[in-house]
């Protein structure tokens, strides 16, 4: 009777503590969300500035003139499909100086610019040369990377200027059950060095934090639970206890066998 107690009050200690563990691996935790109703929460988005070693494609489209067109785009005409490494190959990097150089068009400065503005003012210099033709701009450099406790670690190419921490931890495969959802560390490249600050995933004003939308260059770290270290011990007490358990049963089999006899 006393190891049929003993074993349910450890089964009960088991459930209790899950489900309290079950609440860490919440996100947006108590944001007064409803099945009925959609939720609009105001973040902090600002879009990106260009910055020197950025890399941009550029191209030049006219259905009149695809000859002339030609002479403007050098970059690979499949760069949909195109790996990173051809797209930092064929693209038009910002040097130091804030300048990308573009074939006939010559010089121009992007620094500080957004992509759109970019896009803009390359239309500009392009309606000198050519009539009806659109300058298309992309950026093909945001690249984050995700470390730690995350099921994929890597670094990541994103196609998307407003991409956010979730999105990256996404492309991860998501935080494994040992990530801390309370300590997610973005490291950000700023002129005087670098950033770094603390998001919350169960925090529903997560959303609402300038940290939440990424910049390219950007790095993810996931810290590890504290039960991450103490796994490697909690595998041993659980062959501990199947070995005490089997032990415990065995000895009551013979035991009662004893008594039957």
């Amino acid at each position: 009777m006393r190891i049929i107690t003993f074993i349910s009050g450890i089964i009960f200690s088991i459930l209790v503590s899950s489900c309290y563990y079950n609440k860490r691996l919440v996100y947006l935790q108590d944001g007064g969300y409803s099945a009925s109703r959609a939720t609009l929460v105001e973040n902090k988005k600002s879009p990106y500035h260009l910055q020197p070693a950025d890399i941009l494609s550029v191209q030049i489209k006219s259905s009149a003139e695809k000859e002339i067109t030609g002479i403007f785009n050098i970059a690979t005409q499949n760069s949909m499909f195109a790996n990173p490494g051809s797209l930092f190959l064929d693209g038009f990097s910002i040097d130091v100086s804030g300048k990308i150089v573009l074939p006939t068009l010559g010089e121009l400065m992007v620094k500080d610019l957004t992509v759109e503005e970019a896009q803009k003012l390359i239309q500009l210099n392009v309606n000198k040369y050519l009539n009806n033709a659109i300058a298309i701009v992309k950026l093909i450099s945001f690249k984050v990377t995700v470390l730690g406790e995350v099921k994929n670690p890597g670094y990541y190419f994103v196609y998307n200027n407003q991409a956010t921490a979730l999105e990256a931890l996404g492309m991860a495969g998501d935080l494994t059950a040992f990530g801390s959802r309370k300590n997610v560390k973005v490291i950000r490249q700023r002129p005087s060095g670098s950033e770094v600050i603390l998001l919350d995933l169960t925090d529903p004003d997560l959303l609402k934090s300038e940290y939440y939308f990424l910049k390219p260059g950007d790095v993810i770290y996931v810290e590890p639970l504290k039960a991450r270290s103490k796994r490697s011990n909690l595998e041993v007490l659980s062959v501990v206890f199947s070995a005490l358990t089997t032990g415990i049963l065995i000895l009551s089999y013979v035991s009662t066998h004893r008594t039957t006899n």
